[in-house]
């Protein structure tokens, strides 16, 4: 069982590719390639020979907010990671405790009323659990300045303890990230679009690769909690919708960066099969049972082998294929989490 698997603590990539020898690039980590049971080995340079001209990646332009901001609760020292803001203004948020070393450990949630004082005067109290599944995520009102500019002023990007150190929010950042006008953003990076560079991107336009650019952002997605997914908002506008469509009747295949692309694209395909412009909020969780109606390939980091992650590789790739890749990427001992390798799968 892939889920069964466990990931030494020494293959965790602790820092970005780009910091650990001179003249290294984002685009300088390894890329596992799975066609079927099949798994070849290569660097994310070589993208371009993998795909062809017609073929669209479709990549998602959230851009990641320092969403974590250290707090008071009494007299206990927490950290807010900010997850999702909520139409009627309230933001889901996790509870973390100071681990001592820089990072955070998991926290007891709630209970509703705990009021936990913020910088600049921003005061902030929980409400309710988000869902009936876990108390981990809870809605919460927040009182003073907006919390877009308390996380500008006084926030840093969510890490865990696999890393190495505090990064600059610039490190987090794709290269296909749109600031958003209301200061909406993802609480956590879309790491499977790390190692783009714009002279890839260039390389990649320069042999009819197409790009059809979605918004999705999403909430933290703790590494203690293996959680399906919370509703995430998300954008597929027209123009992607139709060079999804038409690179579907064309015949090129269209290939997700990301679980989130994924989650978008997926969630604004009609029963036709085609893709329309849709914005909003979506709980789709895509399993093998449902399966995929648009994305044909899909180009991931490798993370835990979780649940939700998992049924999303298995429902794009199939069971037989996700098995073996995972454990080639564990023989081959290749970089996980948001700083490391990747695996491209195509049909």
């Amino acid at each position: 069982m892939t889920s069964a698997l466990r990931v030494p603590a020494e293959l965790s990539a602790r820092v970005p590719v780009e910091q650990r020898g001179p003249g290294l690039a984002r685009d300088a980590v390894r890329m596992l390639v799975s066609r079927g049971a099949e798994v070849a080995h290569h660097t994310f340079t070589e993208l371009p020979l993998l795909l062809r001209a017609g073929d669209l990646l479709v990549v998602n332009t959230s851009a990641t907010l320092a969403a974590a901001v250290d707090g008071w609760s009494g007299h206990a020292r927490v950290v807010v990671h900010f997850s999702t803001r909520g139409d009627d203004g309230r933001w889901a948020v996790e509870l973390r405790e100071p681990d001592g070393r820089g990072t955070t450990r998991a926290r007891a949630g709630g209970p509703a009323g705990t009021a936990v004082c913020l910088p600049g005067g921003v005061r902030l109290v929980l409400e309710e659990p988000l869902s009936g599944r876990s108390e981990r995520l809870w809605w919460a009102r927040v009182s003073g300045p907006e919390v877009p500019g308390l996380l500008r002023e006084h926030g840093r990007p969510i890490r865990y303890a696999y890393t190495e150190r505090d990064q600059p929010l610039s490190v987090y950042q794709t290269v296909f990230a749109l600031p958003s006008a209301d200061g909406a953003g993802s609480a956590e990076m879309p790491s499977a679009a790390r190692p783009f560079t714009a002279r890839l991107v260039a390389e990649l336009v320069s042999r009819g690769v197409q790009f059809a650019l979605v918004t999705l952002h999403t909430g933290v997605a703790s590494a203690e909690a293996h959680e399906p997914p919370c509703a995430e908002r998300f954008v597929v506008p027209g123009a992607s919708a139709r060079l999804i469509n038409a690179a579907k009747a064309g015949g090129g295949r269209v290939v997700a960066v990301g679980t989130t692309a994924v989650r978008a694209v997926e969630s604004a395909v009609g029963p036709d099969g085609a893709v329309r412009a849709r914005a909003g909020w979506t709980d789709l969780v895509v399993t093998p049972e449902r399966g995929v109606r648009v994305v044909d390939g899909l180009l991931t980091g490798l993370h835990e082998p979780e649940a939700s992650h998992l049924l999303m590789l298995e429902a794009v790739a199939g069971r037989v294929a996700v098995e073996r890749a995972y454990r080639a990427a564990l023989q081959h001992r290749y970089q996980w989490h948001e700083f490391g390798d990747v695996h491209l799968v195509l049909p």
